[in-house]
This record gives structure tokens, C-alpha cells and sequence, in this order.
């Protein structure tokens, strides 16, 4: 079993933005699976789909980026997920809009979501699909809560195809298999 996670803000004001690019990754997957994410659990809205034979949980935590781990620590409790069957999608502001990275560990670098998972399990160990979003012109905040230029979203949406197939890669063949495959693709 794994747990697909996407990583963003709840609400309309978020929507479509730089900060929730895993939220918009998770939606087009269910879209692709032909389920609702709908289910109300975990701090979070979650559905289930199958990869390969392997029973997958997508969910997006409602408790807002810095609180993420909260939302990733119930549903992989429960489930009894092992830190090795996570999955985490979500922005990087040091990677070129459109441009994928995937890794197996490592630290936060800087992500507050990340940062929050982390602490929550106790662990850097799960993988980690990073989007890239652009690097901010002036302050970070404005920049991750805003939205995407028109040239820019084709360039993500190209990015987000890339990540759902990473997601089945690294659930049939393992993260390194994505990361040989995946890493440095550039919409």
C-alpha cells in the first residue's frame, strides 16, 4: 500500500497556485483514476485508486502547508504505511518552472510543509516529487501564493503529466527507477 500525498492550501484562494502544485497533481490523477476525492479523514480529503496492484491513497491535507505532517502522520498510521511507501508531491522555488526533481530522502530545504512532515514521522525517509515553480523576482510569499503565468501553467501542466507518471514509476520500480527517469525532465 502507499500514500500519495499533495501538498498545498485549502480554499478558493489558493487554487491554482504556485504553492499547490500537489494539490492540482492529486486532482488530475483522480481525474485520470475516474474517482472524486471526497472522503473526509485524516485532516485532509482523501480517495483510493490502484497502481500496478498496489492499493494507493491520494490525499490532500486541509491543514494548511506548515501544519502537512499532522494530515501525513494520521493516514500513514493508520494504514500502517511505511515511510518507504510515501510519496510527497509539491513546489520548488529552486527549480525552473515546469522542471521535475525526485528523491528518496533528504531535508526539508527550506519547505515548511516538508518541514512539518519531517518532524511528524520522525523521519526524512519518503519520497519527494518537487515541481519546480520559479525562483521569486522580490518576496516568497507573494510568489508562492500567486499564480502562474499563462506560458508558465503550460509548462507545470506538462510537469504534472510527468509527476503522475512518476508516481506509478516509483510505486512499480522504485524511486530510483524515477529518479534515473525522471529527474532533470523539463517541460
Amino acid at each position: 500500500m502507499y500514500l500519495v500525498v499533495g501538498l498545498g492550501n485549502p480554499g478558493d484562494e489558493y487554487k491554482h497556485t504556485r504553492h499547490n502544485v500537489g494539490f492540482d497533481v492529486i486532482d488530475l490523477m483522480a481525474d485520470k483514476y475516474n474517482v472524486s476525492i471526497n472522503r473526509i479523514k485524516f485532516k485532509g480529503v482523501c480517495t483510493e485508486i490502484n497502481i500496478a496492484s498496489e492499493k494507493v491513497i491520494l490525499l490532500k491535507p486541509s491543514t494548511y502547508m506548515n501544519l502537512s505532517g499532522e494530515s501525513v502522520r494520521e493516514a500513514s498510521s493508520f494504514y500502517k504505511i511505511p515511510n518507504e511507501n510515501i510519496i510527497i508531491i509539491y513546489d520548488d522555488i529552486s527549480l525552473d518552472a515546469g522542471k521535475l526533481r525526485i528523491r528518496s530522502k533528504g531535508s526539508a530545504g527550506g519547505h515548511n510543509g516538508i518541514k512539518s512532515i519531517i518532524s511528524c514521522m520522525s523521519s526524512d525517509i519518503f519520497s519527494r516529487i518537487k515541481i519546480g515553480v520559479g525562483q521569486p523576482q522580490k518576496a516568497l510569499i507573494p510568489h508562492v501564493l500567486g499564480r502562474f503565468s499563462k506560458e508558465d501553467r503550460v509548462l507545470v501542466g506538462k510537469a504534472f503529466e510527468a509527476s503522475i507518471e512518476a508516481t506509478k514509476t516509483i510505486i512499480e520500480k522504485g524511486c530510483t527507477e524515477a529518479m534515473n527517469q525522471f529527474n532533470g525532465f523539463i517541460a
